[in-house]
């Protein structure tokens, strides 16, 4: 029996969509009355509220194939959801496919390579790579591979070896047509680039395979310090980071905390390297961010770094981000980021980029503005209205704007009016093209788009 409140809204074509998808589906199907479909049709992502025509949870890489054609031959939006987290175009009134269900993750020590189905998580993998000492690029443990993989995908081996994207070797996917391909460096190597940054425009993903490092241990870990020596942190960061090597990852976050001091200064930081090399290395950034209230760095596998990174995984939440590209962190650029401590934004986080995402190969794909080598990425969880947080989300984005590039980051972006700054000119116009010859009726359209026209 049915406990939900959402009404029913299925249309004759809706009816006739799902009577035809059940006879070749073999996964479960919700529809709006349904006692599962409120649970289903959610993304991790709570601000939104999407309501779909019809939920769809893919059991076999056949069902992806059958809703692709259900959605194409009944003209339903299209929709497609492992975790929810990159979700940030509802499929109201269309046919959302679920992959979470198709989580099964090899590795291949000998190759150092894995292979990940769509719904799998990064937990997954570092789990599945750790017995061999190899590690992914990846990102939290509780985001799933695909859609990170595919939006460029940046994490705490980066900068020692590139974007998540530049470690793609092949992709297996379903394309609107309902033809099954791969996507490789020697099969149809257009759609392989664009995959390899232009997020889930071109097809349905069923598998990615993808090269592990061998990065067993690495000198990691965040510390806690008074958000009084914010400015001199922030400061200290920018003269600092410069000089950093490809082996470390770092960013310094001002960050909401529970107490009566409300805020924090945390120093994040994983190097891939000895753990003299990390302390004589973080020593300068740790002199400026004053003595530690909580937290330390130590030597740990690099699943033990991911997991302290991420946390548990979080309970599904409304979440607001606002990222700007930065040339220089000129004192302006600084002031700005700390006017946020009084402001109901969550973090804003100063992060030096650069190192190997900064040398692309000559075929790399069109993860964009490379060459930039600071974000700011802001952090708003709206609460009640929401319009308090997102308010002042707004207000230091207009105070960065001056100091900005005006580009973005795929992973980072929640705005989909503004995909077109996560790539450069040459590369948009190129994926459009590649968009026109694989899906020029934009059947995945509900995403980051990129229109074939």
């Amino acid at each position: 029996m049915s406990t939900t409140t959402t009404p029913s809204t299925a249309t004759p074509t809706t009816t006739d969509a799902a009577g035809h998808l059940r006879g070749a589906f073999g996964g479960n199907l919700h529809l709006p009355g349904d006692e599962r479909y409120d649970a289903e049709r959610l993304a991790w992502n709570r601000a939104l509220d999407p309501r779909p025509a019809i939920v769809a949870e893919a059991a076999h890489v056949r069902d992806v194939r059958a809703a692709v054609m259900t959605a194409r031959e009944h003209g339903l939006p299209f929709a497609v959801q492992a975790t929810g987290h990159g979700t940030h175009v509802p499929a109201d009134g269309g046919l959302l496919l679920k992959t979470s269900r198709l989580a099964a993750v090899h590795v291949d020590p000998g190759r150092r390579t894995a292979r990940a189905e769509p719904g799998a998580l990064w937990s997954d993998v570092i789990a599945a790579a750790a017995p061999y000492g190899l590690a992914p690029l990846s990102g939290t443990p509780a985001i799933g591979v695909t859609g990170y993989t595919l939006g460029g995908g940046t994490g705490w081996l980066s900068r020692l070896h590139g974007y998540a994207a530049d470690n793609l070797l092949r992709a297996e996917l379903v394309t609107a047509g309902g033809e099954t391909v791969t996507a490789g460096p020697g099969e149809h190597p257009e759609l392989f680039w664009a995959l390899r940054g232009g997020g889930g425009n071109f097809g349905v993903v069923t598998a990615l395979e993808f090269r592990l490092h061998p990065v067993a241990e690495v000198y990691a870990g965040m510390t806690l310090h008074s958000v009084d020596r914010a400015a001199a942190t922030l400061a200290r960061y920018r003269e600092w980071a410069p000089g950093e090597p490809d082996e470390s990852n770092t960013s310094v976050i001002l960050m909401r905390t529970p107490g009566p001091d409300g805020w924090a200064l945390a120093v994040r930081a994983c190097h891939a390297g000895p753990a003299e090399e990390g302390r004589r290395l973080l020593a300068p950034l740790l002199e400026a961010a004053g003595p530690v209230t909580t937290g330390g760095f130590a030597t740990m596998t690099f699943g033990e770094a991911a997991t302290a990174f991420g946390g548990p995984a979080p309970e599904p939440m409304a979440v607001r981000q606002h990222l700007e590209l930065l040339h220089q962190v000129p004192d302006d650029a600084i002031e700005t980021i700390l006017a946020a401590t009084g402001s109901p934004i969550a973090a804003v986080e100063l992060r030096h980029w650069g190192g190997a995402m900064a040398r692309p190969a000559p075929d790399a794909g069109p993860v964009g503005h490379r060459d930039v080598p600071y974000s700011v990425i802001a952090t708003a969880i709206p609460g009640g209205s929401g319009e308090p947080a997102l308010s002042c989300l707004r207000d230091l984005a207009a105070g960065l704007r001056p100091h900005a590039t005006g580009g973005s980051f795929l992973n980072f972006l929640t705005d989909p009016a503004r995909t077109r700054d996560a790539y450069t000119v040459a590369d948009h116009e190129r994926l459009t093209e590649v968009k026109r010859a694989w899906d020029p009726g934009n059947l995945f359209g509900r995403t980051h788009n990129i229109p074939p026209t």
